[in-house]
């Protein structure tokens, strides 16, 4: 297949770069300048210098595909405009053929992902205690970046796939559980939500203060689909986020 992929440079779009390439499907990096351009050729990826708010350029570059992977994020309040944007595009390229357009969430992995670090940067109180995105006690659902490249992976390979998939790797740990790990020493304490906005924002407090979870019952049935890497907790306390 001939995939195109957003975000290609990023931390996610690179897990699933390789796990494309190693499958041996080809891949169109969407990149916004000749920078980028020369990394993802580098990176053995066909490189389109395009702006992705351009929503026609960005249909017409889609209609030369197989599917699409859209993993480009500017992290901020800007980002719902953009993933509109990139969803406009696929819907005018892909409306009636079966192609797929898969999304991507928020992943750890191989020391990296910008939830991890946004944990493992958090301030410290007095004691030297990190200080929780609020109360804590709220779940989050997380995946591993691998293995969210070979769920993508799977779900273009699938003619039969359809819908929509939630892919979380089913553990669903507590912010406390998540910056306690974090915490080499002493631990963490809980924070509040009015620290959290004044910390990371309003629009990104609002998402990470929530209450969520996942089991990828969808994504297991359908595909196959099974988590393999350790989760974010025993990752901070043994895994890359030690090394």
């Amino acid at each position: 297949m001939n995939v195109a992929l957003t975000g290609a440079a990023g931390f996610v779009g690179s897990h699933i770069l390789t796990d494309l390439q190693r499958s041996g499907h080809e891949v169109t990096a969407f990149v916004r300048d000749d920078a980028q351009a020369a990394q993802a050729a580098a990176a053995g990826a066909t490189p389109a210098v395009i702006d992705l708010y351009d929503t026609p350029t960005v249909a017409s570059e889609f209609g030369r595909t197989d599917g699409a992977i859209h993993t480009a994020s500017p992290g901020d309040a800007t980002s719902a405009n953009l993933d509109s944007a990139v969803v406009d595009a696929a819907m005018a390229a892909f409306a009636g053929t079966g192609k797929p357009v898969i999304v991507s969430s928020v992943v750890y992995g191989d020391g990296g992902g910008a939830v991890p670090g946004l944990l493992l940067g958090s301030p410290r109180d007095d004691d030297g205690n990190l200080i929780m995105l609020g109360c804590g006690r709220q779940h989050w659902s997380t995946v591993h970046a691998a293995d969210l490249a070979g769920f993508f992976r799977r779900a273009l390979e699938n003619e039969s796939v359809s819908g929509r998939y939630i892919v979380g790797d089913g553990l669903s740990p507590t912010v406390g559980d998540l910056t306690n790990a974090a915490a080499v020493a002493p631990g963490a304490v809980p924070g509040s939500d009015d620290e959290a906005k004044s910390r990371i924002g309003d629009y990104f407090a609002e998402v990470l203060l929530l209450d969520q979870g996942t089991d990828a019952a969808k994504a297991r049935h359908d595909l196959g689909w099974r988590p393999s890497h350790p989760g974010l907790v025993d990752d901070f306390r043994s895994g890359s986020y030690r090394n």
